[in-house]
């Protein structure tokens, strides 16, 4: 077995449980908030960053708060692996994992804030999370205190890396992945590459917007004077990032009026692949929730059609919401891309493929504990089916897109390759003809797009572009 590391001492200066000071009781809401989301991902298969955003949108917090609850949100599930190792030590005879779901997922965020947030006082950290746990008894409640307090007594220096032989197996630990993941990205980058994309991984992702086509300008004045700053995206001519200020973006006149949408650099850089003009006719294939297919609308123009599929009613009119939304006009169907009920020919066929999403675990992070290595097999066929139903689709001498949200092989250029074998008359064209000038550093030596969270900064994104034969 793993040893854990328990000794250490306090860091100076750090007060470390006790009693809370009289007058300074901590406001619990962004931390029931943080504890009531990371439940509902645990038990069902939703999403933290959806439940997230609909939760803070009603939610009557400070911005302080809404920044707490995120980061705790996003943190707790990032570091999950290391907060269970180092409770499994605290708990000695109770594995973490046979605990309440409830109970276990206060015992991470307490711990959570204990090791990681500096500016989070120890007693804030311990109280809410023994409240929370002790909403399943007295038992839990007094479990959790004991933790906890020993945590805290403990000190940040005492939970540091674990002591373990096998490499691979500390530096999933040490970084939060799982084993097998851990293990496939060393095989494919290296050592050193590997543990930076991990870090990388456990990052915050940070909040991006795509301003309308050519108006980035005007839209950071406009955010600037409403309280938003931002700066200008490095890769993409439409990214602002946000620097300070974005707790609610939501509730601007801006976003009412559509003049931005949420959406990472990376993904802003698809879209330009198609190479949309004025009245042309774009097929989004995989479209939910509709960032891009908005996107492509916005330069096809009010002459131009764009098509928009999902599998799922309720995904088409999330798409249709959005479009309507940022002013641009869609048409939307619910069906299966692999057998699209489509006539005609498309002057360009996005894929934007359902995936694994490896590359998003910055955003993302509970799906590094819901993938498993079977998946990536699985997706792979799948992608390889749509792209074989609407391939059809694309008119003589039109523009097919693939792209995937991952990093692994058998998803990018191992799919390229098996439907450029299938359909001869596709060729693969060098990205950077259809790339603005600032992302050319981005295609490789194939001619692909391809982003790394731990290299550029942004999700790790994969694209190709296809040219159908006259």
């Amino acid at each position: 077995m793993p040893r854990r590391r328990l000794g250490g001492a306090v860091p100076p200066g750090r007060r470390l449980g006790g009693a809370v000071p009289p007058g300074r009781r901590p406001s619990g809401d962004a931390r029931r908030l943080a504890h009531e989301i990371l439940v509902r991902v645990e038990r069902t298969a939703a999403f933290a960053d959806v439940l997230l955003a609909e939760r803070l949108a009603h939610a009557a917090l400070a911005p302080a708060d809404h920044a707490l609850a995120t980061r705790l949100v996003y943190g707790t599930l990032a570091w999950q692996a290391r907060l269970d190792f180092h409770l499994d030590g605290l708990l000695a005879r109770t594995p973490v994992a046979s605990l309440d779901v409830a109970v276990r997922v206060a015992l991470r965020l307490g711990l959570y804030q204990l090791l990681f947030l500096e500016r989070v006082p120890a007693y804030a950290a311990v109280d809410t999370s023994v409240a929370l746990a002790g909403a399943r008894g007295a038992g839990m409640r007094a479990l959790a205190n004991a933790v906890l307090r020993r945590a805290a007594r403990l000190g940040r220096d005492a939970f540091g890396p674990p002591d373990v032989a096998d490499p691979i197996e500390q530096r999933a630990i040490a970084w939060s992945h799982p084993r097998w993941l851990v293990a496939r990205w060393t095989a494919e980058l290296g050592d050193d590459d590997a543990t930076r994309l991990l870090a990388a991984d456990n990052a915050d992702a940070g909040t991006t917007l795509r301003a309308a086509p050519g108006t980035r300008g005007a839209l950071a004045d406009a955010l600037a004077a409403a309280g938003v700053a931002t700066t200008p995206g490095r890769w993409s001519p439409d990214a602002l990032v946000v620097a300070e200020g974005g707790a609610r973006l939501r509730a601007l006149a801006a976003w009412r009026e559509g003049r931005f949408a949420f959406q990472g650099e990376a993904s802003q850089l698809v879209v330009p692949l198609l190479g949309v003009e004025p009245g042309m006719r774009v097929l989004d294939a995989c479209a939910a929730p509709g960032g891009k297919t908005a996107h492509a609308a916005a330069l096809a123009g009010d002459r131009g059609t764009v098509v928009a599929l999902d599998r799922h009613r309720a995904g088409v009119r999330r798409i249709l919401a959005e479009a309507a939304r940022l002013r641009v006009r869609v048409l939307g169907a619910a069906t299966d891309a692999r057998r699209p009920p489509l006539r005609g020919a498309f002057d360009a066929v996005l894929v934007d493929a359902p995936c694994s999403g490896l590359g998003t675990l910055r955003r993302h992070p509970e799906l590094r504990w819901r993938r498993r290595p079977d998946d990536i097999p699985r997706f792979a066929a799948l992608q390889r089916e749509i792209l074989a139903g609407v391939a059809p689709l694309v008119r003589p001498g039109g523009v097919l897109v693939y792209a995937v949200c991952t990093l692994a092989r058998d998803e990018n250029e191992d799919v390229v390759a098996a439907f450029r074998a299938a359909a001869p008359r596709f060729t693969l064209e060098d990205a950077r003809a259809a790339l603005p000038p600032s992302a050319a550093p981005l295609v490789d030596a194939d001619g692909f797009l391809r982003t790394f969270p731990h290299r550029h900064g942004v999700d790790g994104f994969f694209a190709a572009r296809l040219r159908a034969a006259r």
